[in-house]
Parts: structure tokens; sequence; C-alpha cells
């Protein structure tokens, strides 16, 4: 007689488990380091981390938050944004990361949206909760860091203060259960909430430590909030400068500059506004990243004169790394600076596209015809041949299956495959493989200009013009005159250059885009001392918004 079959039980994942591993294996390492603002520094342990994140455990539990409870979390990034976030991972509770930065109106939907149970902000984030009603058909439970006003609730430093001091038990998540839900910027449409699950975060940073040899004990510069979290699993102390995380191309670099030696920090994270920012000091200043191992940057393709010059202030075999990816599957490419500086810069600024580099281990890169519909089912039928240029789609264990309470966002990024039932996202950017199977970007499908003789692509049309040495960067826009699409072409100039005779620099700039057959077509220039861009990485341009004004602009 044969034994009942039995089901076997999902092993517990949880990504807060890395916090009590690193403490026991050196808890007076440094964890985090916050800059005071007063030009000094507050350092907690690992072992005082994760004493911190148990006691904020039971406070929070203590209120009734446990596994899958919703809660906002609006903290400055320091000791209680890492407490708090992985005290919620430990309770099995799912945050929901918002970027204030993305406006009034997008936070309210925003927050619709999460339905949140509870919400743990600041007290500037509370103020504004009150004032717009944000959450307040299911917010249950309100914990304040900082001074609470009139809103009732619970004070964040009261309840860890009275927590007892034991270890808080892990919740036993598995890898396919919820472990938060992270908003995107919003840089092409409404932010969306990517639903992530402690599988996806525990192959992040699995992936990470493959993808660029990261240590224990390596120290990380952090002015990107969520990618500070990775700190502390990774085995990296996270050094938090003052700057406003949500502004950072107005960051100090000399204040940046100066937490990497202070810490000898090994790892730097810079979106591409920050990458400019320090390669323009180092030159002006040279020294300060002697420590420097790599230095990652994401969420924008950052320019080739601003790679080169932060490059050539780092130490020997140190590489600005530029992983490709987005909220909802990260990393899927990557690519160093050597490369790109020594190879496929100049394929580049003739209008090749970005180079994002070899698809990374587990990940796996397809090519599909441009379209703006669903796509319900794979098939391999979909994919295009090396060379041509089409939608990026991707498959692996970091790709997030839905946008929660996003039916129709989800319909339109997701394909499922029929037989096994794993999720592809489309990326929503224009690619193309190369023939030695590189991955090549040429600009979001949202924003390629529809003109009758060709589609024409953002990057691979604006890098042309881009060379010019009185240009510091350019946006690629389409206006509808006579029943045709029109390229224009937004022009920000070098602010050495901006008193230059506008007419001899847009004859210049004519000039250089007759020199390719895909950059012909484009002979209308506006120019802006500034253009807008995405709060999140200040390097992703609103051309929605360019294309308003440009259409107003010309006749």
């Amino acid at each position: 007689m044969s034994s009942p079959a039995h089901t076997a039980t999902p092993e517990p994942i949880n990504v807060a488990a890395w916090l009590p591993r690193v403490a026991a294996d050196d808890p007076k390492a440094l964890a985090v380091a916050v800059a005071d603002g007063r030009g000094g520094w507050l350092r907690i342990s690992r072992g005082e981390l994760d004493q911190l994140t148990d006691r904020a455990a039971h406070g929070l539990s203590s209120l009734g938050i446990g596994h899958g409870t919703r809660c906002v979390l609006m903290v400055t990034p320091g000791p209680a944004f890492f407490a708090l976030t992985f005290a919620l991972f430990k309770l099995g509770a799912v945050p929901v990361m918002v970027d204030p930065g993305m406006g009034i109106k997008n936070l309210g939907q925003c927050l619709a949206e999460a339905q949140p149970e509870a919400f743990i902000g600041v007290t500037k984030a509370h103020v504004a909760r009150v004032l717009f009603g944000w959450g307040r058909p299911t917010l249950r439970t309100l914990v304040t860091v900082g001074p609470r006003l009139l809103w009732g609730g619970h004070r964040y430093q009261a309840l860890v203060n009275a927590a007892p001091g034991t270890p808080f038990p892990l919740a036993p998540t598995t890898a396919d259960q919820t472990a938060a839900i992270l908003f995107t910027s919003g840089s092409t449409g409404v932010p969306k909430g990517a639903v992530y699950t402690h599988g996806i975060f525990s192959s992040q940073v699995r992936l990470l430590r493959q993808m660029y040899g990261i240590e224990p004990g390596e120290v990380d510069l952090s002015t990107f909030p969520l990618f500070a979290l990775f700190g502390p699993a990774l085995g990296m102390a996270s050094v938090v400068p003052e700057m406003d995380a949500s502004r950072p191309a107005k960051a100090d670099p000399r204040k940046l500059v100066d937490a990497i030696e202070t810490f000898r920090c090994t790892n730097v994270f810079a979106n591409p506004a920050l990458v400019d920012k320090l390669g323009r000091y180092a030159e002006a200043h040279p020294g300060g990243f002697s420590s420097v191992r790599r230095v990652l940057s994401a969420g924008a393709p950052a320019s080739v004169p601003a790679l080169r010059r932060l490059a050539d202030h780092l130490p020997d075999g140190a590489e600005i790394h530029t992983p490709y990816g987005a909220t909802e599957s990260l990393p899927v490419a990557t690519v160093g600076s050597a490369f790109i500086l020594s190879e496929s810069a100049a394929r580049t600024e003739a209008g090749a596209g970005v180079c994002v580099g070899f698809p990374v281990d587990e990940m796996e890169v397809r090519i599909i015809g441009i379209t703006d519909d669903p796509i319900a089912t794979w098939s391999e039928a979909l994919c295009l041949a090396p060379g041509e240029v089409g939608e990026i789609v991707v498959k692996g264990p970091v790709v997030t299956g839905a946008y929660f309470n996003r039916d129709a966002s989800t319909a339109l990024a997701k394909i499922r495959e029929p037989d096994t039932g794993a999720v592809r996202h489309r990326m929503g950017d224009l690619g193309y493989l190369d023939a030695d199977g590189r991955l090549w970007m040429c600009g979001r499908k949202s924003h390629r200009v529809q003109t009758t003789p060709r589609p024409l692509f953002t990057i691979p049309c604006e890098a042309v013009f881009n060379t010019h040495p009185d240009v510091f960067r350019t946006a690629l826009v389409g206006i509808e005159r006579a029943g045709q699409v029109v390229p224009v072409l937004f022009v920000e100039p070098e602010a050495s250059a901006r008193r230059r005779d506008r007419g001899a620099l847009e004859r210049e700039l004519r000039e250089l885009g007759q020199r390719f057959e895909h950059t012909r077509t484009i002979d209308r220039f506006l120019f802006s001392n500034g253009f807008p861009v995405d709060v999140r990485h200040n390097a992703k341009i609103f051309r929605e918004k360019l294309a308003v004004l440009a259409d107003k602009e010309l006749p």
C-alpha cells in the first residue's frame, strides 16, 4: 500500500533575517551612520540596530500590526527608517513605500489604491495626511516619528522605550508572500505599486552580491533610501550623508566627498545627476575617492561626459557600473564605465542607443515588436531578431508579478507563459540585442516620436546633439501640425554657454543632425535653461510637459 502524498511546506524566507545574522557575526561593526546636520554623525552598530529593530517590532506588534498589515512608511533616512522597515519585515507586515516628491495628487491616489491600515511617518507626513485626507477610509493605526500634534495615535519613541529588549521572532514568511509595495516614480504616468515578495528581495540581494563582488564589511554611501536597505543584507554599513534624498541634484558634493573620506566608503550609489555633480566637483578638487571600489548609477542612463569626468578620478580598477532595470524588475543587465568609455560611447554618440550590458545571471531578455496593446500570452513568435528595435521584455527571479489594485496596468505590463504561468515583464523601454548578446536601450516606448517617414527614438537622436560641447542635454518630443507629427528638440545648454547666440548654436545643431540619417528630419529647436525632471533621480525628463510647451510656442 502506497503512503499518502504529502505537500511540501514552503521554506520560510524573510529579507529581515539578514540583520540578526550580520549582528551576530560582528555586533560592534558599524551598521548605520547618519549626518546630524551639525557637522557630526550618529553612529549605530549592527548589534544596536538589531536590538532597535526588535524593540520597534515589539512596539508595532502591541498595536495589532502583524502579518499582512499594509503600513505606509514615510520616514526620512536615519535610524528610525532602518529599524521600522526591518521591523515590518520581521512582523510579516507589508510596508508601502511612496516617494513624497511625486506630488500631492499622485500621493493621494497611490495611498487610496494601497488601502493602508497603518500610517507610520514623520510629523510633516502626518500633517500632509491630515490636510489632504490620505488613507482616511482604511487607516486605523497611526505612529508618529517625532513630535505628535493633534491627530492622536502613538509616538514611535514611546513604543520603543516601552518595548522589551528580547529578540522578536521572525515571521515565517515564504518566498511568494508579499513583502512590500514599492511605488514607481511616475516619470511616464501615474505611479503604480509594484508588489514585491520576500523571494524577490532575497534574489536581488543574491544577484547584487554576485554581480559586483560585494563583501561583508564594506561601507556604502547611501544617497537613495531604498537601495540603502540592501546594506544590512549585503553586510555593508550604510552612511547617510547630509542631503535631501528627494532632491539629489541639489546635494552639496563637498559633503558627499567628506562622507566618503570620513568612513572610507567602498561603494557609492549615485544617480546620473550625482554622477555629473561628483565628476564636476572632482575636476575642481582632485582626490577624495581613494577608498571607492565601485560606483553604482541607476534611474536613467548617465551621459558619457559625466561618466568620463568621474571615472577619471576613481582609483585603478574602480568603475562606474550602470545596472539596468526598473522598480518592477531590478537588476536586468549591467555594464561598467570601462567598456562604455572605450568601446560603446562612440556608437552611442552616433545614434546606436545606450549599451546597458549583458543580462545578469538568471535573467532572460527578449525583444518584441512595438505595440501599445496588452499581450495576454507569451509566444516566442513575438520575438525580433538581433539588431531589431522593439520593446524589452524580461523574465527572472526579480520580476514582480503584478501592480497592487491596478488590473489594467498589470495587463499592459505583464505577459504570462501558457504552460508554466511564469510572468514576463514589459519594461516599457525600447531597445535591441546586438550580435554578442548585449542589450542596448533606445528610450521609453511612450516617448517615441511617430513621424511619417519613420519612428524616432529619443536616446539615439538626442545622443547625436549631446555631443556638442555647449549642450548639457536635449529632449526629443513630437507635436502635430497639418495632420503630421513633427519632431522638436529641446536643448539645455551648458551653464557656461547660456549667453551664447542662440541662432548660431541652432545652426550648428542643425548641421550636426544632418550627418546622420535618423536625425536629418529634426530641424525645430527650442532652448531652455532647465528641464522638468522626476524627483527621485532628477534625470528622467518629463517630455510630456515639454511637448505641451512646444505645441504652444511653435507655429
